[in-house]
């Protein structure tokens, strides 16, 4: 193997089969390191947080954020614009570039999947809780109701519903459905009674026959098909928020395209900044390469440009348009207003910091990746800040404006979510395989025939 194979190699090693279930099945088997179960215990407190923010919400209502007049929207809705997005990944890594055939998906897609999943529980408890009655959540289902109370179907926001609740389902029938073989390894090499029962139980009598690879190779491309749509539609729809809205800042129609292309720069960021520990930690550095990491930086760079295009034209439509509101928001209160630094901050993130992927060198350094990783998860939390509050703090009467400060309540929710997020990604690497075991071991032997892919 010429040494560009061995750099671009997506296994590295000469790997077998067993050397393949011991080392990606061996963390599920193993008992939990003290690092590991001191990292889940601090995460815990972070998880107690948001519980304890919930519980005051419900008590106290939603007069515990910061919203205000005319800021009626506020951390509730940019983090759920950002998790939303985050999701993204998970779904383009697995069943678009399934559907491409790009092998380089398949030593990330499971726990990009899984990623996928805790970022859309996440998502969804902000506009559970942002209606302020969410034991009446309910109402908004399309159900035969006696009580005369029906959705409004013209409200975007009702949009969401459908359309996160379709994206989530399918996205967990696609994670389940993958899991499948994987879950049969498992039940038949755990030594423990439980274990073999609940894993057996999941794994839905799967014995590896013919006829069962065929359905299920099936299945897991019809899966892919109908997720795939998802992609483009599901941020589109949250986009649809803003877009069709009469307020200067959100009433464009270059949303839907520039806010999908966000989410996957967002999304791709979070594997990057989750797979780099994870690997080191779990020992995965043989099948998740820094080919594997490159690819995903690429992505990200290609992404990071679409959205800088995005930010330029919707400059350039408040220029174009004459309008002397829109000049307001992008050129006075964006640029010079109080929000000002983080509005700089943010094009700094997602803008400058993307463009070391240029440089080869940089693009396989782990310190440098994770950086960028980190900085653009920052940056386009900072996007949503944007959209929202600075488009809301300025009313169309100056009596009206107000500052919008987000509360101990609000932090505590934010910084908790994101603790439920990583509390829920480690409980999946110690009981679920983090690498699609039978995918690997299947490029593993079609390597071995014709070369590194």
């Amino acid at each position: 193997m010429s040494a560009a194979s061995k750099e671009n190699a997506l296994i590295t090693g000469a790997q077998t089969d067993t050397s393949l279930n011991q080392s990606l099945l061996g963390f599920v088997w193993s008992k939990p390191t003290r690092g590991y179960k001191q990292t889940l215990l601090l995460l815990s407190g972070g998880v107690g947080a948001l519980l304890l923010s919930l519980f005051l919400l419900l008590w106290q209502g939603v007069g515990v954020w910061g919203n205000n007049h005319p800021v009626g929207w506020g951390f509730d809705i940019i983090n759920f614009v950002w998790w939303i997005g985050i999701g993204h990944a998970g779904t383009l890594i697995s069943a678009i570039l399934l559907l491409f055939q790009q092998k380089w998906r398949t030593s990330i897609n499971r726990a990009a999947e899984a990623m996928t999943l805790f970022a859309v529980v996440c998502a969804l408890m902000y506009p559970t809780f942002h209606t302020g009655r969410p034991w009446f959540d309910w109402w908004m289902l399309p159900y035969p109701s006696t009580l005369g109370v029906g959705p409004q179907f013209k409200s975007p926001l009702l949009w969401d519903v459908f359309a996160i609740a379709t994206y989530g389902t399918v996205s967990l029938l696609f994670w389940y459905v993958g899991l499948i073989p994987d879950l049969a390894a498992l039940r038949d090499g755990s030594k423990s009674k439980a274990a073999r029962l609940a894993y057996g139980v999941f794994a839905l009598g799967w014995r590896g026959s013919g006829r069962h690879w065929s359905h299920w190779k099936l299945g897991y491309l019809l899966l892919a098909g109908l997720s795939t749509p998802l992609v483009l539609s599901v941020h589109t729809i949250v986009s649809f928020d803003f877009a069709v809205s009469h307020i200067p800042g959100w009433h464009s129609a270059i949303f839907p395209p520039y806010f999908v292309a966000g989410a996957v720069f967002s999304g791709f960021a979070m594997v990057v900044s989750l797979m780099i520990p994870a690997r080191k930690f779990m020992k995965l550095e043989h099948v998740i390469t820094l080919t594997h990491l490159e690819n995903m930086n690429k992505v990200i760079l290609l992404t990071g440009l679409i959205v800088s295009y995005g930010y330029a034209m919707e400059h350039f439509t408040a220029w174009y348009s004459g309008s002397e509101y829109e000049w307001t928001t992008f050129f006075e209160t964006r640029t010079k207003g109080p929000y000002a630094p983080l509005y700089w901050a943010m094009w700094f993130c997602n803008l400058i910091v993307p463009q070391v992927f240029w440089v080869k060198k940089w693009r396989r350094s782990l310190p440098v990746m994770f950086t960028v990783a980190i900085l653009v998860n920052i940056g386009m939390w900072l996007e949503r800040f944007v959209i929202i509050v600075i488009s809301l703090h300025r009313d169309f009467l100056p009596s009206s404006w107000a500052m919008y400060y987000p509360t101990p309540a609000d932090l505590a929710m934010f910084l908790g979510s994101i603790a439920f997020f990583l509390t829920a990604f480690m409980l999946f690497c110690k009981f679920l395989p983090a690498v699609a075991v039978a995918e690997v071991k299947e490029q593993n032997h079609a390597e071995h025939v014709k070369g590194p892919a």
